[in-house]
């Protein structure tokens, strides 16, 4: 077998490597307990847990259940999926049988900049190939549902437009005045394509259309994939389907896609993808993989389904929350944890010494591009500066009623000087800490990181609570998410935000739904230039959408956008094929 040195290797070849190893799943399912009824082979390597089946087993929650976050993070990651799945095998490492839960990773990311979502080194999932380009179809599943939504929507539209009342009913269909400037819904596509976010469609001939502005958002920021990240089972997940608003009529009622009667149709392309899909790590452990990923424009997180499989299966139960504690595990502590009842006994903040040297007023941090050498070698100023924004997502965990582990992310260039100053930043905040080597030496690397959440876990003074009640005004709830997570003076909102602010509020059936920020990832402002820790400055709201399927109002904030952009030294441009092997290489 070949020697897997991870300084010496791409992560790609490293997983290459790796997949020589792998275990059958079969193997893996059968050490999980799965009777043959509750999982399918999707080949040697994969499977699909089967949700019905399992739900018919009576809730006994096992395991101890643990959520990674993050500090604010740079455009290169700081390794929180590489940690969630470090951490699984140095529990595997210590004698525990433990279980990661990941989402998807989607085609944005894996052909733009970031890369795929397998995590790094040492610690991946594998395969990564199938992980990155599709796996067992739930993202193209998330796709088609929403665009099926559209197309019966601007079906609708055409024949209402072109068709008498008569006419009408002769094709069974009733008139509901779709209002063409009130298009709630957009197309989806999962990759990062600027050009699509602001399109015309309908351009022609009365057959070809109703000509109105539209666009496109990314797969995973559909409220589809946020209806799959909070379904219970598959009844839950039909009736969510049947709530998404994709419009509003002239008369300033909302469209939805039970009115167009495409709900049932839309819900049978996830039929599948309601069962999360069986992976593991390159040491042998299982990872369930579900839902999608982009914590700044969506949910963000694993999906409710497999973490309460989960917590049934095994041990210690290792999820992650995307981006950073203000904006995932914000998510993760007052919209996930009501919806499946779950409260975590430990939290994991990842650090680099990379990321607090930014946040401290390092140079700029550019995927594609070298690092400045204020990153590859010693400086304490920026370090000793920028582990305020280390403090403030302590702070926020701690808010939540869970004292976090902080895991500092070791890279081969940190030096010990720089250990010592980010200790004694953690735990002077009342923390925990430890340091991984997760990404260079995988589970042996984590051995220290799993004992102290080990001993997390079992901090009786831990007392999770919710920031907010759902009975307080939305307005209120959002004014303390920004004074008491992001650190900010308060909140303004655009004349079209406030005006459907009042709207929502006055309606019983959106006024006590939990809020989903959109806002941007590299900030705990509103403001990406504004690194460390902010203050001094007020959260401009300029929309809100109402995901009243998945259950979610959702604030937009400054220039945040649903559809990101993709970069001019793209991954894809690396990603080729083995002609003769078939074998993908090039996937980051």
């Amino acid at each position: 077998m070949q020697k897997i040195d991870p300084l010496k290797m791409k992560d790609w070849e490293i997983a290459e490597a790796a997949e020589e190893r792998m275990r059958p799943i079969a193997t893996i399912a059968a050490e999980l307990g799965l009777s043959d009824e509750e999982w399918s082979p999707y080949g040697k390597f994969l499977g699909k847990l089967e949700t019905a089946a399992l739900l018919r087993r009576p809730f006994v929650k096992r395991a101890k259940y643990i959520d990674v976050t993050a500090i604010t993070p740079t455009a290169l990651g700081e390794g929180k999926t590489t940690t969630t799945i470090g951490l699984v095998q140095g529990l595997g490492k210590l004698g525990k049988k433990a279980m990661g839960t990941v989402r998807q990773p989607s085609g944005g990311p894996t052909f733009n900049v970031k890369g795929s979502a397998a995590g790094g080194g040492l610690a991946q999932v594998v395969p990564l190939t199938p992980l990155s380009l599709g796996l067992t179809g739930d993202i193209d599943a998330v796709t088609n549902a929403n665009n099926l939504a559209m197309v019966a929507l601007t079906a609708r539209l055409q024949h209402e437009n072109n068709y008498d009342d008569a006419r009408l009913a002769q094709s069974h269909l009733k008139r509901i005045g779709i209002n063409p400037q009130r298009i709630q819904m957009r197309w989806a596509m999962d990759f990062c394509a600027q050009a699509l976010r602001n399109i015309e469609i309908g351009q022609g001939g009365k057959m070809d259309g109703y000509h109105m502005p539209s666009g496109f958002y990314i797969s995973v920021a559909s409220e589809v994939m946020a209806v799959l990240a909070m379904a219970s089972d598959l009844a839950d997940l039909r009736r969510r389907i049947g709530k998404i608003i994709v419009a509003y009529s002239h008369a300033g009622q909302p469209v939805t896609t039970a009115d167009l009667e495409v709900d049932g149709a839309m819900t049978a392309w996830l039929v599948r993808a309601v069962n999360p899909t069986i992976m593991q790590t390159i040491e042998g452990q299982p990872v369930l993989v579900h839902a999608g990923p982009f914590a700044n424009i969506a949910i963000g997180q694993s999906s409710v389904i497999a973490d309460r499989l989960g917590v049934t299966l095994t041990d210690y139960l290792v999820t992650e929350s995307g981006f950073a504690a203000d904006i995932g595990y914000e998510k993760f502590w007052n919209i996930k944890c009501r919806c499946s009842g779950l409260k975590p006994d430990a939290v994991v903040i990842v650090a680099t010494v990379r990321a607090l040297k930014s946040h401290g007023g390092g140079p700029p941090v550019q995927a594609g591009r070298p690092l400045d050498p204020a990153y590859t070698s010693e400086n304490i100023e920026l370090l000793t500066k920028g582990c305020g924004n280390l403090l403030a997502h302590i702070e926020i965990v701690r808010r939540s009623g869970i004292t976090p582990v902080v895991c500092l992310n070791s890279f081969y260039t940190d030096t010990p000087v720089e250990y010592a100053i980010v200790r004694g930043a953690a735990e002077g905040a009342g923390a925990r800490f430890a340091i991984s080597d997760h990404w260079l030496k995988g589970g042996e690397g984590a051995i220290a990181l799993a004992e102290t959440v080990m001993e997390a876990c079992d901090d009786q003074s831990n007392n999770f609570q919710f920031l907010y009640n759902l009975t307080e005004p939305l307005s209120s709830r959002i004014e303390t998410i920004v004074r008491e997570v992001y650190g900010g003076d308060g909140v303004t909102y655009s004349a079209e935000a406030a005006a459907k602010l009042v709207q929502f509020e006055s309606n019983p059936e959106v006024a006590n739904l939990p809020i989903c920020m959109a806002k941007t990832q590299y900030s705990l402002s509103h403001d990406a230039n504004l690194r460390g820790r902010p203050r001094g400055w007020i959260l401009p709201v300029r929309d809100f959408l109402l995901y009243q399927g998945a259950g979610l109002v959702v604030p937009v904030v400054g220039d945040i956008k649903l559809m990101p952009g993709t970069a001019s030294n793209a991954a894809f441009r690396r990603i080729d094929v083995d002609t003769a092997t078939g074998k993908v290489s090039g996937l980051a």
